[in-house]
């Protein structure tokens, strides 16, 4: 397979120094016991059938490439390859191969970043939590992060702008339902709730990026016509008072509601039913 070559650098070899005709720099095998988690590490989420996968592999070969580790207080700490190290522990392995680095600080998350998102195992909130800290934790501007992670600075602006969502819409975004590019479509909504629904229903009916767009530019009352393949949408308040009309009823409940007017329908199933709705309307 052709390695893969992106703005990111030069990939693990950037990482691991190796002497013409020698060995890795630092290359030994530590204890997988002495190794603990990188607290920088961007990536958050790891698949529980990939590990056994690998955890798998290393029973029958081993581990072909080493983990980058730097000395610690207590042992040695990654900064990358920490599903390796995961898979390792569930293999049983007592051992590890590592490459040993000195480095401190901001290195060890940058390349830590560069690590995952090479081999593309970061989720974009990940990826925007992790530049997120080097911002933060380290003083760096976007322009500086772009250059060290070797994208644009308007693509690491674009990925922290999701950080600007709901929670609700980062988690649908986190679990792989809603994309990046739907999720960021939605920013700058100043309804919170609104862009939740929108997300819903971006998730339940397949919407595009462009229909979320039209759903938020008719939204702010900047777009000209309803956009295909979008129905007119109710305000949130609405559709969140049918539903508490729904709960408190224990019938369905629907708002038909335009232009500042409407009718409110309520559903039942026998005599019964409207016999109890009446109770409850007459207190």
């Amino acid at each position: 397979m052709t390695s893969r070559r992106t703005g990111l650098g030069r990939g693990l070899e950037s990482l691991i120094p190796i002497e013409p005709g020698g060995e890795p720099e630092g290359f030994k095998q530590i204890p997988v016991d002495q190794i603990s988690v990188n607290p920088d590490q961007p990536r958050s989420r790891f698949d529980d059938d990939t590990l056994e996968e690998m955890a798998s592999s290393m029973k029958e070969v081993g581990v072909l490439q080493p983990v980058v580790v730097t000395s610690g207080d207590d042992g040695y700490v990654l900064i990358a390859g920490e599903r390796r190290w995961r898979a390792a522990k569930r293999a049983g392995l007592s051992l590890i191969p590592a490459v040993i680095r000195e480095t401190t600080g901001q290195p060890t998350l940058v390349e830590a970043l560069i690590e995952n998102v090479q081999r593309q195992d970061l989720t974009p909130l990940e990826e925007a939590h992790a530049y997120q800290q080097l911002l933060e934790n380290y003083g760096m501007t976007q322009e500086k992060v772009a250059e060290r992670v070797g994208k644009s600075r308007p693509a690491v602006s674009n990925t922290l702008r999701l950080l600007q969502l709901p929670e609700e819409v980062q988690a649908m975004v986190d679990a792989g339902d809603l994309s990046a590019g739907h999720a960021r479509a939605l920013v700058g909504l100043e309804d919170s709730g609104y862009a939740i629904h929108l997300a819903g229903r971006a998730v339940d009916d397949g919407w595009s990026v462009r229909q979320i767009e039209d759903a938020v530019r008719l939204r702010k009352g900047t777009g000209r016509n309803t956009p295909t393949g979008v129905r007119q949408l109710r305000p949130v308040e609405i559709i969140e008072l049918e539903k508490r009309l729904t709960d408190h009823l224990a019938a369905p409940v629907k708002i038909t509601y335009r232009n500042e007017k409407g009718k409110v329908e309520i559903k039942f199933g026998s005599l019964g039913e409207l016999e109890r709705l009446y109770r409850i309307f007459n207190g």
